[in-house]
């Protein structure tokens, strides 16, 4: 059984370089999703979205490994953050943040794959899932994106440089929120070797 991986099928959208911003047009997609607010490292909301995300798209691999003969590798975490005050991005004030996590689930899972999904967790949890937590198409279009290296607490200087320099000089004004993807994983992955895209859905002036 062939084993799809999205991180080299959509290698445009999972792999941009590290040294120049490209644009990139992001197709429909449909996602595993839960929203929240607060610092990530401490906000037990996050923690419990993490677990629900996870716990809910590896029942949909299984699941679909089992009954459609379809395997493929669960995709990376993403997120899209915001702020009342955007600035906080920049000084890190972590408490000020929203965010909804997601992970994208293939074209060929179908609702009522998630809803079996969510009950086997529920049951596995012993508890029922976050009121927002959901499955649905998110279309985001036309974007810029890079390839962060680095601690995610280094992120700044390059989302200054996204929005203070490569959008205006481009003509591009943002169109969503400040989205991002989870290439490395923090629990095995050295801080400064850590991979994350940093992606910003934009609409031409």
């Amino acid at each position: 059984m062939e084993k799809v991986d999205f991180r080299k099928s959509l290698k445009h959208l999972y792999a941009p370089p590290a040294k120049d911003f490209v644009e990139v047009e992001v197709p429909a997609m449909q996602f595993v999703k839960v929203d929240g607010a607060g610092d990530p490292n401490t906000a037990p909301a996050y923690r419990q979205a993490l677990e629900w995300l996870y716990s809910v798209s590896y029942g949909l691999k299984f699941a679909s490994k089992l009954t459609l003969k379809r395997d493929y590798a669960v995709p990376p975490l993403e997120g899209l953050w915001w702020a009342e005050d955007m600035d906080t991005f920049l000084t890190r004030e972590k408490n000020k943040w929203s965010w909804t996590m997601m992970i994208m689930a293939p074209d060929w899972i179908d609702r009522a794959m998630f809803d079996a999904a969510v009950e086997k967790a529920s049951a596995k949890l012993g508890a029922k899932p976050p009121a927002s937590f959901r499955f649905e198409t998110f279309d985001e279009g036309l974007s810029v994106q890079i390839m962060h290296i680095g601690s995610y607490d280094e992120e700044g200087p390059t989302i200054a440089r996204l929005h203070g320099e490569y959008l205006p000089a481009n003509g591009l004004t943002e169109n969503g929120h400040h989205h991002e993807i989870y290439i490395g994983d923090p629990r095995r992955t050295a801080p400064e070797k850590l991979k994350t895209v940093l992606r910003q859905p934009v609409r031409r002036v």
